[in-house]
């Protein structure tokens, strides 16, 4: 019997009408090859859509992380690397479903980063002080 075959009883089923969150990506952590942030993502945005709520999502990136921000020449020098950017079209994604998209100021500071190495990216005081704004603004933290 494959894994699609088996029943699953949902027990608690959620279903929200507005959904306020903010992920705090630090470092990546991999569910296969797909940053399980990116992921996690993806599937709040699916349920999102699926109960037809509203929603504000902003997702952080900072630390050892800040580097799925970088558009691909700069990706390939902070790297050491020739391909580019792997993350470069799944945070372009999130971008259009309407996941703001930010760097840690703190962060890009300590790499020599500036908004010119940036895929569309827009960057915050830092970190900690921006995940401190949007909880009082009554998001829920999920640390990534």
């Amino acid at each position: 019997m494959s894994a699609s075959e088996k029943p699953l009883r949902i027990d608690i089923p959620v279903k929200l009408s507005d959904v306020k969150v903010v992920f705090s990506i630090g470092a990546l952590a991999f569910e296969g090859d797909l940053p399980a942030s990116i992921f996690h993502m993806q599937l709040i945005k699916n349920d999102i859509a699926g109960w037809s709520a509203t929603s504000e999502i902003v997702a952080v990136f900072h630390t050892n992380a800040g580097h799925v921000t970088l558009h691909d020449k700069a990706y390939n020098a902070d790297r050491n690397i020739a391909t580019g950017n792997p993350y470069k079209d799944l945070i372009f994604d999130l971008q259009k479903r309407g996941v703001n998209v930010e760097l840690c100021g703190a962060t890009a500071k300590a790499h020599g980063w500036g908004n010119k190495d940036l895929a569309n990216i827009r960057v915050n005081t830092d970190a900690m002080a921006r995940t401190t704004q949007l909880v009082q603004q009554g998001f829920v933290k999920i640390t990534e």
